[in-house]
């Protein structure tokens, strides 16, 4: 049995997931460390605190990878990569809903919107709190604060969700219940 009022839940690496074997394809294809490259805080850092564009962003990383045509397309062919929604994480995040608001929180880019739109999760969570709209990223305790705020929830009643460990501390040390997701198992753990 549920007990919390709202369910802040991570989107990728829970939610939605990136065919990893065709970016790692298209790594050793070209020969250039995208995922490392395209990752790194420093390069990704100011997309997803909205202060540049997904398309700057991309851009930085073409610049860091050697700014040549054979880096243009590999990071083309790289952003390109299709997602997919875990339809089993959906599920439960959908049964949850029927008691408590679920919140999307996120460390994204501009583009968030046409992605969840790309893959019909448009209006499925009962808000997005996005990175690049609020300012500020995870693990920024301030996200989390901005997120149980959206759901009209206090942190302690909060259950958070998320693939990186680091991001469950932070919403811990705020008192939320931290899930950290390796598999559908963990999320339905604490949702049933």
């Amino acid at each position: 049995m549920m007990t919390f009022d709202a369910v802040l839940c991570d989107l990728d690496g829970v939610l939605r997931h990136f065919d990893h074997a065709v970016q790692a394809e298209i790594e050793a294809r070209y020969a250039l460390p995208l995922m490392r490259t395209a990752f790194d805080p420093a390069v990704i850092g100011p997309a997803t605190l909205g202060l540049i564009s997904e398309e700057e962003w991309a851009e930085s990383v073409v610049v860091a990878l050697g700014g040549d045509e054979r880096a243009r397309r590999a990071v083309a062919e790289f952003i390109a990569v299709p997602f997919t929604v875990d339809e089993d994480v959906r599920a439960l995040l959908a049964r949850a809903q029927e008691r408590v608001p679920v919140v999307l929180v996120t460390n994204a880019t501009d583009t968030l919107d046409e992605h969840l739109d790309r893959v019909g999760l448009t209006h499925f969570a009962d808000a997005v709190v996005s990175s690049a709209r609020v300012g500020v990223a995870k693990p920024d305790r301030r996200i989390y604060e901005i997120a149980a705020e959206v759901a009209g929830a206090a942190p302690e009643r909060c259950l958070f969700v998320d693939d990186r460990l680091e991001n469950v501390e932070a919403a811990r040390s705020l008192g939320m219940t931290g899930v950290h997701y390796r598999a559908v198992a963990d999320l339905a753990a604490v949702l049933m």
